[in-house]
């Protein structure tokens, strides 16, 4: 079956053109759509039936979602010439070709992480902390590859009922684009469950949306697994807190990815893609 046959009849042509551009804002729009192989790619459409995210939890999506399992999310990511962060165990499209919105999940074995910090997360020193680091990272990039941050679009937020913290980020880019991204981490027995947003910037309130009416609900972490599991006398202990996950901890992820609207956007219209940010160690090596 031909590329433009499965986007056809899956009703998701956005993706070919988001391989195009995935690589950089500035990437060259040089790629074959006949690059992405789409034979090694099992895309499972919603049927309301649990299926697994990695070995850590379910997600039910109905019939209006595609959903990808780690390996082959895995695949998607280096066929549009992207390394992998090796921590995907899944990820969620819708079928409307007019939804430009992906979910990635990523497990992290990271050890238990305390959520001792839910009341006393100081948002200002995290925003310059993020500020400062991104700063940082621009010295040691080329200039057109440069983001900056300009502050929350949602400040960190714990919900202690779902062991969830949630944040998202408002940036920009040397062309002087704005960008959102969107994170939610899901802490478990022995790490946690990252859940990443990547949408349109025009879109990213009404895409979240989506999300936590009818993925986010549905998503549950296996029997075992939980929280509330977590058995100090044989589990590992994590030594970073609430704020340590937000800035990426030290080693716990190497790789945050933000929905981005660029210059090609305007040039082609409805093109959607992730960049790899490749500052968020340098977080662990501020004061």
């Amino acid at each position: 079956m031909k590329i433009s046959r499965l986007f056809k009849d899956h009703a998701v042509p956005f993706i070919m053109a988001w391989f195009l551009v995935i690589s950089t804002l500035a990437a060259p729009i040089s790629a074959s759509a006949e690059a992405v192989n789409e034979a090694t790619l099992n895309w499972i459409q919603g049927s309301n039936r649990p299926l697994p995210v990695g070995t850590i939890a379910q997600v039910s999506i109905k019939e209006d979602y595609l959903f990808l399992n780690g390996a082959d999310t895995k695949s998607f990511i280096r066929q549009a010439g992207q390394l992998p962060s090796n921590q995907e165990v899944g990820a969620i499209f819708p079928i409307d070709e007019d939804a430009y919105w992906v979910a990635y999940f990523e497990y992290v074995d990271s050890g238990h992480i305390s959520d001792e910090e839910k009341t006393n997360i100081n948002v200002d020193k995290l925003l310059d902390r993020f500020k400062k680091g991104t700063e940082q990272a621009n010295k040691e990039i080329a200039e057109e590859n440069h983001l900056y941050v300009d502050g929350w679009d949602i400040p960190p937020t714990y919900n202690e009922s779902s062991r969830s913290l949630t944040w998202s980020l408002l940036l920009h880019d040397y062309n002087g684009d704005n960008a959102v991204n969107y994170h939610v981490r899901i802490l478990t027995r022995t790490g946690y469950l990252s859940v990443i947003l990547a949408s349109d910037l025009e879109n990213q309130a009404a895409n979240r949306a989506t999300l936590e009416r009818d993925i986010l609900p549905n998503l549950r972490i296996n029997p075992g697994q939980t929280y509330e599991d977590f058995d100090p006398s044989v589990d590992k202990q994590s030594s970073v807190g609430l704020t340590g996950l937000i800035l990426g901890g030290a080693g716990l992820a190497v790789a945050k990815k933000a929905g981005l609207f660029g210059l090609l956007a305007v040039l082609i219209k409805k093109i959607w893609f992730v960049v790899i940010l490749p500052f968020v160690w340098l977080f662990s090596r501020l004061p």
